[in-house]
């Protein structure tokens, strides 16, 4: 690895062997742009492709409405509520749903961060720590 993002150091726990990764010391002594070139060619060609992508949807308000909450019920599940796309759906229709309450309200809510989250950034909110 190169030397001035950091190295690996080789340790041992209980006859274990793993590595660890030591960053270097901030601020840098020297940094060579020269490097990040390609790899900032490589995103901006990214982000053009997916901005193409994006004009061929033809509502992007539904598919953003979708996607958070797909995200939402991903990222839920992993801590296991038991809350399905269907369940949300009648949840946020007030209606009876097939699981617990609290489970479907749990996605509710990281619907809700994610959604103001989003609104914050549409009005030009700074991207940095205060979005959390």
């Amino acid at each position: 690895m190169n030397s001035h993002i950091g190295t690996y150091i080789t340790q041992k726990t209980m006859g274990e062997s793993y590595k660890t990764f030591i960053p270097a010391k901030l601020p840098p002594q020297s940094l060579d742009l020269k490097e990040l070139y390609p790899h900032l060619e490589t995103a901006t060609k990214s982000i053009a492709a997916l901005n193409a992508i994006c004009t061929s949807i033809p509502n992007t308000a539904l598919f953003i409405y979708m996607y958070v909450r797909k995200e939402a019920l991903l990222s839920s599940q992993i801590e296991g509520t038991q809350s399905s796309f269907s369940d949300l759906m009648l949840f946020e229709n007030q209606q009876k749903t097939n699981v617990s309450s609290d489970d479907v309200e749990e996605v509710s809510n990281y619907v809700k961060a994610i959604t103001h989250g989003l609104h914050r950034l549409k009005n030009n909110f700074p991207w940095n720590r205060h979005l959390t």
